[in-house]
């Protein structure tokens, strides 16, 4: 069996030096509640110190003028503002604030101050702050809403955003001047529904795009006039979603993503005035998934989400030919913005052996520069391991792939015990970024990782996409039936010693698998997860529920109901008879902290072995350090004791 301490290449002074941290991890902290959870041993404290210090950090805008960027980074407990001024500069950290900051942008033109994002214990109620160059942070919005930045207008005078200020149900548009919110702050448009946005605004700052998100298959945009606040629909209305568009510098179209028409997200141009569709980038079986547009309107950057891998490509608007690139490594960009030089473009970039980092690319010389190397924890990077993309037929014939991330053979010989995470959304993606903490599970428990795409998720077509509506909800968990009689027939893994995890919808597939499919399962962690479709309609929050109904359906139709409350996992409690671990946030606004609450009250009453974790200052999902680390070290500890049977 492998050694768990230390390795000899060790000094003593690094020892002692972790030793001096242990306190920390003694006991839970403060505001986390370990019901049923064990003391976690001393040498398991030790082990699992070095997967606790990975960092990332995440590109959030340039300033405007300078060639310097923003990032987001934690050094101490929570991701906080940090200015990088050159490539692999120092990070200078900006902000130093207990709650994470969520993202942030230069005023344009000037720079001379920055607007940012952040909400309070994780109960995602936004508030919009700016911070000004002497380090004076002010609040701009009410401190109690929902509030969601939206984008900046082109001379930098104003935002547009998102709020629930006006009755916490309604997502309602809203403009401000930031240099002087006291006397700008005003309502804009008074809408109906929770899933409204604001979107670019036009060359000439007269009118501001605005998306109605309906569900991940239905969408629309309109332009509101700046002056009249009249606002028009200018995409059809019928089954298709429309994403990231932006204006044509002439005003005349859009730039925007969409499956009309087709089913995948393709780029294209609309034509206002005749509201005609033509595809810029031909029908492929990939979706496009971003766009950024160069401050001249003549560029456009945007990646394709390739069996999970982003593409990275360019586009000249003039003329339609598309910019050479440089390659970079098979796994997940976001956040790209160009810089006002119309030259450069910044993004972020993770992948199997690298945590989140930023990058730029100057588009007329095609070199590649990256800004930040995060930390690994004083791990190799090179040895983290790379997926294998597997895909198996479900019940029905339908293709399902998954990742599959295998141990070193040479230190773990033999049949490998598996550890299922199905991802959450449910309409997410498992996709090849960086594992960060779970590469412990490879490297020193010897477990193998299995990340599935069962039917629902994105980036496999629309039609992909519903199979799993409605009175169609448990044919995903088919799907995991039909990935796991894959799994037992691959020589390289145990069928005897599998366990499922998974996080919010991800939640609610891991307690069905151990419904469904239980007798195969040695354990299950059910990570903020919806236990009763019924229950979770009725307390998560006003602004969410009509979005909710869409996918999972409509409670208040007797019908609907009565399959809703037969599939839920409380109805379905008696089927599960293995150990389980339940982890709850208690702000969470999403999935409410009674959804886990009467799922552990459920499985103790027939005597089951459970162990609840709940934070008091989370919500959907730990992001404070602290809280995060206790979390995994619980999670080793339970899959020690409950899927490695002691290996």
């Amino acid at each position: 069996m492998p050694d768990t301490r230390f390795a000899p290449a060790f000094s003593l002074g690094v020892l002692l030096a972790v030793a001096s941290v242990l306190p920390a991890f003694a006991q839970a902290p403060a505001n986390l509640t370990a019901d049923g959870i064990p003391a976690i041993p001393a040498e398991l404290r030790q082990d699992v110190a070095r997967y606790l210090e990975f960092r990332s950090a995440v590109f959030n805008g340039w300033h405007p003028v300078r060639r310097e960027l923003l990032v987001t980074t934690r050094f101490a407990s929570t991701a906080q503002l940090h200015l990088v001024r050159q490539p692999l500069g120092m990070r200078k950290q900006l902000t130093f604030l207990t709650e994470p900051v969520a993202s942030a942008s230069y005023r344009p033109k000037t720079g001379d101050f920055i607007v940012f994002s952040q909400d309070r214990g994780g109960g995602e109620f936004y508030q919009i702050y700016r911070y000004d160059s002497d380090g004076r942070i002010t609040l701009l919005t009410d401190g109690k809403s929902r509030n969601n930045f939206g984008s900046w207008s082109r001379g930098g005078e104003w935002i547009a955003y998102s709020s629930t200020r006006r009755n916490g149900a309604d997502t309602d548009i809203y403009l401000m001047n930031p240099a002087d919110p006291a006397r700008t702050d005003r309502l804009f448009l008074q809408l109906k529904g929770g899933g409204w946005s604001a979107g670019a605004w036009s060359f000439d700052d007269k009118r501001l795009l605005v998306r109605e998100y309906i569900s991940i298959n239905k969408s629309r945009y309109h332009i509101a006039d700046i002056a009249t606040g009249k606002m028009e629909c200018i995409t059809p209305d019928e089954p298709a979603s429309w994403a990231g568009a932006r204006f044509a510098r002439d005003g005349k179209s859009i730039i925007v993503i969409t499956d009309s028409g087709s089913e995948f997200m393709t780029l294209a141009r609309l034509d206002l005035a005749t509201k005609k569709l033509t595809p810029i980038t031909g029908a492929g079986r990939w979706d496009v998934e971003n766009i950024a547009q160069s401050a001249d309107g003549k560029k456009l950057a945007y990646t394709v989400n390739e069996a999970g891998a982003s593409v990275l490509r360019f586009l000249d608007l003039e003329t339609g030919r598309e910019i050479p690139s440089p390659k970079l490594p098979a796994g997940i960009i976001g956040s790209m913005k160009w810089h006002d030089n119309n030259t450069d473009i910044a993004f972020t970039l993770t992948h199997a052996r690298s945590p989140a980092d930023t990058y730029s690319i100057n588009i007329a010389t095609g070199v590649l520069e990256r800004w930040t190397e995060s930390e690994t924890g004083g791990l190799p990077a090179g040895t983290f391991v790379q997926p294998q993309l597997i895909t198996f037929k479900s019940f029905d014939g339908l293709d399902i792939s998954a990742f599959l991330y295998l141990p070193d053979t040479k230190k773990f010989p033999g049949p490998r015990p598996v550890l299922l995470n199905i991802h959450g959304g449910p309409e997410s993606q498992s996709r090849p970024g960086f594992l960060a903490q779970n590469n412990y599970h490879l490297n020193e428990l010897g477990i193998a990782l299995v990340y599935p795409n069962v039917r629902g998720s994105s980036g496999y077509g629309k039609t992909f996409l519903t199979l799993d509506n409605g009175y169609k909800r448990e044919d995903s968990v088919r799907d995991i039936g039909a990935l796991l009689d894959t799994l037992a027939a691959d020589p390289r893994l145990d069928p005897a010693r599998m366990a499922v995890t998974g996080g919010s919808y991800g939640g609610y597939m891991s307690l069905a698998t151990m419904i469904h499919y239980g007798d195969r399962m040695r354990c299950g962690i059910d990570v903020v997860g919806i236990s009763n479709f019924l229950t979770f309609l009725k307390n998560t929050q006003d602004y969410r529920r009509d979005l909710r109904r869409v996918e999972y359906g409509d409670e208040r139709d007797p019908e609907m109901r009565a399959f809703l409350e037969k599939i839920s996992p409380t109805t379905n409690i008696a089927k599960i008879k293995k150990p389980m671990l339940i982890v709850q946030g208690k702000n969470d606004p999403r999935v409410p902290v009674t959804e886990s609450e009467q799922v552990v009250a459920a499985l103790r009453a027939q005597g089951n072995k459970v162990w609840y974790l709940m934070a008091a200052d989370e919500g959907h999902g730990f992001r404070k350090k602290a809280n995060a680390d206790y979390q995994f070290i619980t999670t080793i500890l339970f899959l020690r004791e409950n899927l490695l049977g002691g290996e």
